[in-house]
């Protein structure tokens, strides 16, 4: 499966505050206006909308989500350095495209909580439930989901929720059956090695596994190219050779399961990873 890394960052919204997933160094940076500027080309991992990725062929998504310190009521946004949209807009312009597309099958990954006391998990858990109803499948053996499995149930949302009120909601996964280890490395080389151990050390079963193919800026890399932003530093230079690493991968057990990128579209990332699943056909094919 194809997914985004920070798959909701394609908006943040640089007239807000700093979220309260930054240090507090930051923070008090951040009140200068040109910061939170210069912020936003660092926290943007995405150019898509939510509709745009699926219609591109994204099916996995990373979200971080968080209240607004101060703000009335409980109301959640997604966050990356700066808020971005209401969790709520984006449920539902998920659905939209799931109505649509009654065969689609995604997985949201909420791996990440800032800022949120059980009364506003209550509330977001409450919107997920809201937005998908039926679609949401309650947690299973995984390897009972199957495709097949999914459309006979009429299922076509899994939540992954990794804290511990997971275990109060049937339809919410419990994180540990999404692990996504990070090799945070500004160097392809590391990153690749790093993919290929993680692959070798990965559950034969019981959980999904997700390949995070994307480098991470460390503070010094952030200081030498302030302007150009994440995309024109890292992920321009290095995706050709992120790419051709997931060209040589085989999907299955102990293979790639779902696979990350920034700036999905750049490159024929989703496509490229769909096109594994073709070698399981294969087997398939020549077992029969």
């Amino acid at each position: 499966f194809p997914g985004s890394h920070d798959s909701f960052s394609y908006w943040v919204d640089e007239k807000s505050p700093v979220g309260p997933d930054q240090a507090t160094a930051i923070k008090r940076l951040a009140r200068i206006s040109l910061v939170r500027k210069i912020m936003k080309k660092w926290s943007v991992t995405q150019n898509l909308t939510f509709k745009e990725q699926l219609e591109g062929g994204i099916r996995y998504f990373d979200l971080r989500v968080s209240s607004k310190p101060g703000e009335i009521g409980q109301e959640i946004y997604f966050i990356h350095g700066l808020f971005g949209i209401k969790v709520w807009d984006g449920l539902k312009e998920m659905n939209s495209f799931l109505e649509q597309h009654p065969k689609e099958v995604i997985f949201l990954d909420f791996n990440h909580f800032y800022a949120m006391d059980d009364s506003h998990h209550h509330f977001l858990i409450n919107r997920i439930r809201s937005a998908f109803e039926s679609k949401l499948c309650c947690v299973e053996c995984v390897e009972y989901v199957t495709l097949l499995y999914m459309w006979e149930k009429k299922h076509q949302v899994l939540i992954f929720y990794h804290h511990p009120l997971c275990q109060e909601y049937p339809f919410l996964w419990p994180g540990n059956k999404m692990p996504a280890p990070w090799a945070n490395t500004t160097n392809v080389h590391k990153l690749l090695q790093f993919l290929e151990t993680t692959l070798g050390e990965r559950s034969r079963y019981g959980t999904f596994h997700v390949s995070q193919a994307i480098l991470t800026p460390r503070v010094k890399t952030i200081a030498r190219h302030l302007i150009r932003g994440l995309k024109n530093t890292l992920v321009h230079r290095n995706l050709p050779m992120i790419l051709s690493w997931v060209k040589a991968q085989k999907p299955g057990v102990m293979g790639v399961n779902i696979i990350t990128s920034d700036f999905v579209e750049l490159v024929d990332f989703a496509a490229t990873v769909i096109a594994l699943n073709n070698l399981l056909l294969e087997e398939d094919d020549s077992a029969t």
